[in-house]
């Protein structure tokens, strides 16, 4: 594990990687399907859903053999999971994009059998008073992590059938979150939103988060963001534009992303764990929320939503930046992504200073592999 404290001045200490000039998608492509996450030990759950989805960008892209072994591999996972697969949380809605993808690319009526029930399962999730969808079955929370969670289902829906449903369902999503957590000033959402006046103890989460008044987490989570971010643009990439949630949805991805550029570390394209607090001593670079960021912005910028002068550099800086400084070697041809912060749930600034630092983990591959080949993909690299 990279110490968090060895970022001085902005550059990594120690550790850092020499810079080199190929891709190294393929590399964290490798570790994460033959050493990290085999297929035959898929979970069904949130993080494992990123990697999944990250598989299904590399099948899009690849042909042959190639693309063969992406559909191997969810193939594999999806049987594996298929009897215990169901969408009664966000986080159970997530793994349930692979079961779609496998009934459009294989017609096979098991998989969209599954799908159907996943949906019918996503709609008995509790909702809040505004249909926004809570994070948490026991209790009534909206969380921004959310967003990305049913944005992989619904618009892989939507991909299958042409059926605008999907796509209202994830635009209605969008507005009640945005509504509840958005930040005004800057664009950038707040971790979570209370329903009620009572503190709810789901054992991760600090008890007491909600502001006594308006009920809203006071900080806004790097990684939380990048979610959002993620799933607007993969949104406003599939909808078509004549769609009436086109613009709504334009507007609050333009909205997210406006703050970004001031905030990045120009010497290491990296954002931080509490972005909006770059100079603060006790808040640290953090990898996965800047891959969400940059493959948001790359896309952002493929399709001449984001100014090119302004977002650019940004995303030249955080490719090489995660290739030099939050990229570890491992044995073999592997890489895997470091400065990564652990699951984390709500909290006030000192939760998110002090939460875990790991390497690995499925939503970190899955982010870097994206934002990877969009990024190649965006300057004729591939």
């Amino acid at each position: 594990m990279i110490n968090k404290y060895l970022w001085i001045t902005g550059l990594l200490v120690l550790g850092a990687i020499p810079l080199i000039s190929q891709s190294w998608v393929d590399s964290v492509d490798v570790y994460g399907r033959e050493e990290f996450m085999p297929a035959e030990k898929y979970k069904w759950d949130w993080g494992q859903a990123t990697f999944l989805n990250s598989l299904v960008h590399l099948y899009n892209t690849r042909s042959g053999e190639a693309k063969e072994k992406y559909l191997d591999y969810i193939k594999t996972a999806m049987d594996a999971t298929y009897e215990h697969a169901n969408g009664k949380h966000p986080n159970a809605v997530a793994s349930g994009h692979g079961m779609v993808f496998l009934a459009r690319v294989t017609g096979d009526e098991k998989y969209l059998k599954k799908a159907k029930e996943i949906y019918e399962d996503y709609f008995k999730i509790p909702r809040a008073s505004n249909g926004g969808v809570s994070h948490r079955v026991e209790t009534v929370e909206l969380w921004d992590d959310t967003i990305y969670m049913i944005s992989m289902f619904l618009l892989k829906m939507y991909r299958l059938t042409g059926d605008e449903i999907y796509i209202a369902s994830f635009a209605e999503q969008v507005k009640a979150h945005s509504e509840k957590l958005a930040d005004k000033k800057c664009g950038l959402w707040v971790h979570g939103w209370d329903a009620d006046n009572e503190n709810y103890d789901d054992g991760c989460s600090i008890v007491g988060w909600p502001d006594k008044v308006t009920r809203r987490s006071q900080e806004l989570w790097g990684r939380g963001n990048g979610w959002v971010t993620m799933a607007l643009a993969d949104a406003l990439n599939i909808i078509p534009r004549s769609s009436a949630y086109w613009k709504p949805l334009e507007k609050e991805f333009i909205n997210i992303t406006r703050k970004l550029p001031e905030l990045q570390n120009k010497k290491t394209g990296h954002w931080y764990q509490l972005p909006i607090y770059p100079d603060d001593p006790l808040n640290f670079q953090e990898s996965s929320c800047t891959a969400m960021f940059s493959y948001a912005i790359a896309l952002g910028l493929e399709m001449n939503i984001l100014d090119n002068k302004t977002y650019q550099p940004l995303i030249d800086r955080s490719y090489k930046g995660l290739r030099q400084y939050s990229l570890k070697n491992l044995d073999g041809p592997f890489l895997t992504p470091v400065q990564v912060c652990a699951g984390t749930c709500i909290g006030e600034k000192n939760y998110y200073y002090n939460r875990r630092i790991t390497e690995g983990t499925p939503f970190a591959l899955g982010a870097f592999i994206m934002f990877g080949l969009e990024y190649e993909k965006l300057n004729g690299q591939r």
